[in-house]
């Protein structure tokens, strides 16, 4: 053997000593998933050329991997992510249901009921459309209209208008009523120039993304529209190949009508606006209407699983009003056994309460539920942030010694390699959402972004979206298709195992998540044996 050979040799032999610490090394893979997984690759190399590699108009030097809201565009069109898109996706465990539905649906479901009102602090023209954003809620019904256009010279600053009236009579050098749309749902999402230009740090974007969080829950929280409102997110997931979803509900909802009610803080934690236009319907009946919209919908498709809920508190209450909702989510589980699997604190984890400041009474929580004989699983947000030593990126200590079951982001986890070891041995699943961390900055691009190091380490994943609303990122698809193109080691086999651990780290137990892993598993071998064929998704 020359000593080039030797050389070649050994280093074949490291690179296979390193990858056997990756996450998917050890599942031996079929045939058939090995041809489908030369055909992405092919494609991606491909398309790393002839997409990736030319200029596009007003999207300078693209690259795989780049800024998502520039590139959103070009992506949608590519052969690989026409692939990723019918690929099925397993589990989504990580998002906020009050940012899942799109904003254009989100505005079309507000128009639709009359008691829905809008007003700003100006008259809204064309110097200040961009920055004036509105506020809109449902009133009573016997509410009186205190102006009829936002657009119009004479409108009294911070005066309701009816929102059909206001679209109808938005003045037609801004759009009229579709200009009224785009100004509504650009308010409602980020867009690129915020994310990468306007609002280019972690502490600005937050800004705008609180800013849209508020406008958006003014109507998602609304009882005649919230069963719409899970059915049309049921509906995006099923078509995006999503067929389970574990998903957030923020059950502290005070903030959004600050500006609007007089009324306790505490009344606003209970309730949410009923069609009457009256803070009265209690958390009782949100769940109510979830677990009757998710019964209706696994009836209706066949290709949907089940959906649940976790408990979600933003983390900016003391400890009292922490116990008060501990004790609500207690009762809420014994109510809805089947529907509640577990509880989280969030919020940006930068300026907000860390959660050492809460460990006493989450510690009596977990007796308090062995008193009661139930199960409420921790699965706390912990390290989204790209601090070292921080508090924000010590939360994951206090999340792992609290018992979380999964951790939300967890992007700072990979500064942390004892951390790391404990969540590859313990099986603590990361519920990394790629496209989130990059519209909110913690990265710069995908290339940037800690999930190889994760992956590499054998740290079991789960892929998300967050906050698709917000983001654009609509189902999985984008995220998957981005990690996909990031990455010359990850390949349609580690998405796949990306879905399995989906489900394997999921709250579903026993013949339950068994069922699910079969039914994914049926989905994933017809959508290889299409993939490999002659006519195949374009290959």
């Amino acid at each position: 053997m020359t000593p080039l050979e030797e050389y070649t040799k050994k280093r074949v032999a490291l690179i296979e000593a390193d990858r056997t610490l990756r996450v998917d090394h050890a599942r031996v893979s079929l045939p058939l998933e090995d041809h489908a997984d030369k055909i992405v690759r092919r494609i991606r190399t491909e398309e790393a050329t002839t997409v990736w590699g030319v200029e596009h108009e007003g999207v300078p030097h693209p690259f795989p991997g780049m800024e998502f809201l520039t590139a959103k565009a070009i992506m949608s069109k590519t052969r690989l992510f026409g692939i990723v898109r019918k690929m099925p996706k397993g589990a989504l465990l990580h998002a906020h249901l009050d940012l899942t539905v799109s904003p254009s649906n989100l505005l079309r479901f507000a128009l639709q009921y009359p008691t829905f009102h809008i007003r700003t602090s100006e008259v809204i023209t064309s110097l200040n459309i961009s920055s004036i954003v509105p506020e809109i809620r449902p009133l009573t019904p016997d509410f009186p209209t205190e102006a009829c256009s936002l657009t119009d010279a004479s409108y009294p600053p911070m005066s309701w208008v009816l929102l059909s009236q206001a679209r109808e009579r938005f003045d037609e050098t801004l759009g009229g009523p579709e200009g009224f749309g785009r100004w509504v749902t650009g308010h409602l999402s980020i867009d690129p120039c915020t994310a990468y230009v306007t609002h280019n740090n972690n502490t600005r974007i937050w800004d705008k993304f609180r800013s849209a969080v508020g406008l958006s829950i003014g109507i998602v929280y609304f009882a005649p529209i919230w069963g719409q409102y899970i059915r049309q997110f049921l509906e995006d997931s099923v078509a995006d190949g999503i067929p389970y979803v574990e998903v957030r509900i923020n059950f502290s909802t005070r903030y959004v009508f600050l500006r609007s009610v007089s009324v306790t803080s505490d009344h606003f934690d209970r309730f949410m606006v009923g069609a009457d236009g009256k803070m009265d319907v209690p958390h009782v009946e949100w769940l109510r209407t979830f677990k009757q919209v998710v019964d209706n919908f696994k009836q209706d498709r066949e290709d949907f699983f089940d959906a649940k809920v976790i408990y979600t508190v933003i983390r900016d209450c003391d400890t009292e009003g922490l116990e008060h909702h501990l004790e609500d989510c207690l009762a809420m589980k014994k109510e809805f056994p089947d529907t509640i699997i577990g509880f989280d604190l969030v919020g940006h984890e930068n300026t907000l309460v860390p959660l050492k400041d809460y460990v006493e009474p989450l510690i009596r929580f977990k007796e308090r539920q062995k008193h009661e004989g139930v199960s409420i699983p921790y699965i706390f947000h912990a390290g989204e942030t790209c601090g070292d030593g921080t508090e924000a990126d010590e939360n994951l200590y206090d999340a792992i010694l609290l018992g979380t079951k999964r951790i939300g982001h967890g992007f700072s986890l990979v500064k942390h390699p004892k951390l790391m070891q404990i969540c590859k041995e313990e099986g603590i699943a990361l519920e990394v959402c790629p496209i989130s961390n990059e519209i909110l900055r913690l990265t710069a691009s995908m290339l940037m972004h800690p999930l190889p190091i994760l992956l590499n380490n054998g740290v079991p994943v789960a892929l998300s979206s967050d906050d698709p609303a917000i983001f654009q990122n609509m189902g999985l698809s984008y995220d998957f298709y981005q990690v996909l193109v990031a990455s010359e080691v990850t390949g349609l086999l580690t998405l796949g195992h990306l879905a399995r651990d989906s489900i394997t780290y999921s709250m579903l137990e026993g013949a339950e998540k068994t069922k699910l892993m079969q039914m994914w598993e049926d989905r994933w071998l017809h959508f290889l044996r299409e993939l490999v064929t002659p006519e195949g998704y374009l290959n």
